[in-house]
């Protein structure tokens, strides 16, 4: 145990003795530090590009302003291609109310009117039947009639026989809808068409230049007229929601350095020396030329008045292990007592009667 304060004998103008504090001897591992200069650096960084030739005709968003994921940057001339997809669309729509008709096969108006058409047949061929059979009679009985005559009744009635036929047949096939070869043919033009469709709906999807992830536009490589080829790029994307500050180890030091130990982080230009984040990686290749490895602690951004606190490309200062770790006997900094030769710390020790003593720390 130790004492805070370093007096307790009453005071020289006679005021009674100061108050005495006590607090217990820690013993804590600790590992030596130092101070390493650092970069803050993005956690992701793209060069946006055109996947398709085209006229920039908008941009979205402009140096300095931030972009969510699938928003917009910037957009291409897509006119005549929304013109080829409308009449595409209209072709495929066509296309399906052919299938359906098909698939649904023939309305119930349609068979009526086909068993109307045989019941008509039928007694079409009756009639002729009856009277090419009453010519042959006659013709028999007393020869009233002239051979073309019977001839052309009998051709009658024979083809009134085919009449019914060919209506019993349409009636059938009324009823057994259509062939299934007709229905996987149409079936196959919409599934071209739906794949017409869908390509002129990917081509304009990629006149629209978007953002891959949330960050904020550090450079535009076009402007509006412009025209863009495919591979081109557009513009400079940064995302520092997130930032790695990335410091030059030597290589003594580095391998004290842990995954996952946490740093503090100062950055003069904001005047925060409170920052603390987590080791996230060590680069496992030197500079050649310096023999320093890349270690990067990973830092949360804060959003102060709408805009982030830490920005890519400033200076900061990390502080990181460099040591093996060692056990030492830990106090408050109020109980140590400068000014003499060295500095003293009081400590009690507890028996029949508490004694204090003063040691060197």
């Amino acid at each position: 145990v130790l004492l805070i304060a370093s007096t307790v004998a009453g005071q020289p103008d006679g005021r009674p003795p100061a108050l005495v504090v006590t607090a217990p001897v820690i013993e804590r591992e600790l590992t030596a530090g130092q101070t390493y200069v650092g970069t803050i650096e993005p956690l992701q960084e793209a060069i946006i590009g055109s996947a398709v030739d085209g006229r920039v005709i908008e941009f979205v968003r402009r140096e300095g302003q931030r972009v969510n994921a699938g928003e917009p940057i910037a957009q291409l001339m897509t006119d005549t291609i929304q013109l080829e997809l409308t009449a595409a669309e209209a072709e495929l729509q066509f296309r399906r109310e052919q299938l359906a008709e098909l698939e649904n096969g023939a309305r119930p108006e349609e068979i009526d009117q086909a068993m109307a058409r045989l019941a008509a047949a039928r007694a079409t061929r009756k009639f002729l039947s009856a009277r090419a059979r009453r010519y042959e009679q006659l013709m028999q009985d007393q020869q009233a009639l002239s051979r073309d005559e019977l001839e052309q009744a009998v051709a009658n009635g024979a083809a009134a026989e085919e009449a019914v036929r060919e209506a019993e047949a349409a009636l059938a096939l009324l009823r057994a809808g259509p062939r299934q070869e007709r229905i996987a043919q149409a079936r196959s033009t919409v599934d071209q068409q739906e794949a017409v469709v869908n390509r002129l709906r990917d081509l304009i999807k990629k006149h629209t230049i978007i953002a891959r992830f949330d960050g904020y536009i550090v450079q535009e490589y076009t402007e509006i007229g412009a025209w863009v080829s495919q591979g081109d790029p557009v513009a400079e994307m940064i995302s520092i929601d997130e930032v790695d500050v990335t410091a030059q180890v030597n290589e003594e030091a580095v391998m004290h350095v842990k995954l996952g130990q946490e740093s503090r982080v100062e950055v003069p230009a904001v005047g925060r020396v409170d920052l603390v984040g987590r080791i996230e990686a060590i680069v496992p290749r030197a500079e050649a030329r310096t023999r320093t490895f890349p270690v990067k602690v990973r830092l949360r951004n804060e959003l102060v008045n709408d805009h982030p606190l830490l920005m890519s490309g400033m200076y900061a200062r990390v502080a990181l292990p460099v040591g093996a770790a060692t056990n030492a006997m830990m106090v408050p900094k109020d109980a140590i007592v400068l000014g003499g030769p060295s500095p003293v710390v009081f400590s009690i020790t507890t028996g029949e009667q508490d004694t204090v003593r003063s040691a060197s720390p």
